[in-house]
């Protein structure tokens, strides 16, 4: 992070997931990144903004913002197989392995790196300059 502008910027991520047995590793890789990416726009971007009398202020991506391939970092994928008995394939879901964990991830290291807890996402760089100016 930035400590003058408070912009995040993640240089590397790791994924390792388990979903079951790898029948296309070039599929499943681009469903994990994908994730990844999603589960970053979510951390630091995809935010709705409601006027007062409830109408979506940001409704197109003029105004939503999402992150752009520059905002997605390298990200280092390793796959577990345990196959499933639940299917004759052995396969499981993939596609959540990447965009589940990352705004806890996320969280957990502005925690860490800051002192502040941090109860909400996006964390956009006013609102980590607010975190730390309250210190909570």
């Amino acid at each position: 992070m930035d400590p003058r502008t408070f912009r995040m910027e993640i240089l590397r991520y790791v994924a390792v997931h388990d979903c079951g047995r790898v029948i296309n590793p070039l599929v499943l890789e681009g469903q994990v990144e994908g994730g990844v990416a999603q589960g970053i726009g979510g951390a630091f971007y995809e935010r709705l903004a409601y006027d007062d009398e409830g109408q979506l202020r940001n409704a197109s991506f003029m105004e939503f913002l999402v992150p752009y391939a520059t905002e997605v970092p390298e990200i280092v994928i390793g796959h577990l197989e345990t196959p499933s008995p639940l299917n004759a394939l052995g396969i499981k879901g993939a596609g959540e392995a990447g965009v589940i964990p990352v705004g806890a991830v996320i969280g957990s290291a502005i925690e860490e790196a800051l002192g502040v807890p941090v109860t909400e996402m996006p964390l956009s760089p006013q609102r980590l300059f607010d975190l730390t100016r309250s210190g909570c």
